[in-house]
């Protein structure tokens, strides 16, 4: 016996679907970034940021670090989150990934012709 499926039904389904994407979406992006609080007092507030290593860096300043990271210094604290590109969805058998530490890239090229770049057809962050 044949039964429609009603339009709330379809709507709702849609909806999931579209949120778990989001959450899944959401979820990775923030596994990447990470947060440094700045220490002072709301009447006392710093000039300047201090990251882990001891530089300091201007407030409302933004910069690229030598691992591949944007960040940015506010009034809360240092915000760092990673840039590169992965390459995951490209023949692990006939091809490499190479890694441009000044551009912050990859390249995948062949394993026996390295001046040949390799299709890469899925990249994560």
């Amino acid at each position: 016996m044949y039964r429609p499926i009603g339009p709330m039904l379809i709507t709702m389904n849609a909806l999931l679907g579209s949120l778990v994407v989001l959450a899944s979406c959401v979820m990775l992006c923030n596994a990447q970034c990470y947060f440094i609080p700045i220490e002072g007092s709301p009447d006392n507030l710093p000039k300047e940021c201090k990251d882990l290593g001891g530089v300091t860096y201007a407030m409302n300043s933004k910069w690229k670090n030598e691992r591949c990271e944007e960040c940015s210094c506010n009034p809360t604290g240092i915000h760092c989150c990673n840039i590169v590109a992965i390459p995951v969805g490209f023949s692990k058998m006939k091809c490499k990934k190479l890694f441009n530490e000044k551009t912050c890239t990859y390249t995948v090229v062949e394993k026996k012709n390295p001046k040949k770049t390799c299709l890469v057809e899925q990249w994560v962050m």
